[in-house]
């Protein structure tokens, strides 16, 4: 059977992370793998991983961080690794239940049908987010995704910046992770934006986004308007890119 790692990035996350954990295995799926990638968490989360790896020797491991690098080297890291320690599918999912476990086995299913990368979406038919959002909140991230992002970079993707995603090895390899240079929420869009010009397989499936219930979110209107400009210096970075200039070589993870 494929080799599934899950990467979760943490920061702050000491109530949520354990029980992610207990909720992804109890999916019961065999060789599913979770690598927890902590940025330095004041609140212990680094520490709770650890225990986690001792509870669960052989399933889970962690990579600490020792200095606040960000979302996008932390996925980045934990691609690497996953990459190295051999696994076949690779999914990046927030931890706080905002991507929810359930759908991971949909999201197999569609890779499974021949995707490079398979995309949890709340912008397709069936996807949705919080009831408790404002109706400026919604218009604003539906503008973002689906009009904004769409228009700038003509990526066939409704969510660009959605976080909840499943990954084959050789797509990840191919992209040459050392040319994603974002950071943030914007990483997101510079995934895919790279995927898509080097001509990778591109599905999304609708998945309900319900706000986290523990701890704060990261996002705020600063983040929100420099994504926004970002998005720019994404397309002036990588639009020269073509199926051909993809990456061959795996890669040697950094040792943390």
């Amino acid at each position: 059977m494929l080799k599934l790692t899950v990467v979760l990035p943490t920061y702050n996350e000491a109530e949520n992370l354990p029980q992610m954990v207990a909720a992804l295995f109890a999916l019961e799926i065999p060789t599913l793998h979770i690598l927890v990638v902590d940025d330095n968490s004041p609140d212990g989360t680094g520490q709770i991983a650890d225990r986690l790896a001792e509870q669960h020797t052989g399933r889970l491991s962690v990579l600490h961080n020792p200095n606040k690098g960000g979302l996008g080297p932390a996925y980045i890291l934990g691609f690497k690794r996953a990459i190295a320690d051999g696994a076949d599918y690779i999914l990046q999912m927030d931890t706080d239940f905002s991507h929810q476990p359930k759908y991971v086995p949909e999201l197999l299913r569609a890779l499974e049908q021949g995707y490079d990368v398979v995309c949890g979406s709340r912008y397709v038919r069936g996807g949705g987010v919080d009831q408790s959002w404002s109706l400026y909140r919604k218009l604003l991230s539906w503008f973002a995704n689906a009009i904004y992002v769409k228009a700038i970079l003509h990526i066939p993707v409704n969510d660009a910046t959605g976080g909840y995603r499943l990954w084959r090895r050789e797509t990840l390899i191919g992209l040459d992770l050392d040319r994603v240079a974002a950071n943030g929420y914007v990483f997101q869009v510079e995934m895919i934006y790279v995927t898509y010009r080097l001509g990778y397989r591109i599905t999304e499936i609708p998945i309900y986004f319900p706000d986290r219930t523990i701890g704060e979110s990261k996002m705020d209107q600063r983040i929100a308007r420099e994504a926004a400009l970002r998005v720019w210096e994404i397309l002036g970075r990588h639009r020269q890119l073509t199926p051909q200039m993809r990456r061959t070589e795996a890669y040697t993870p950094l040792k943390i």
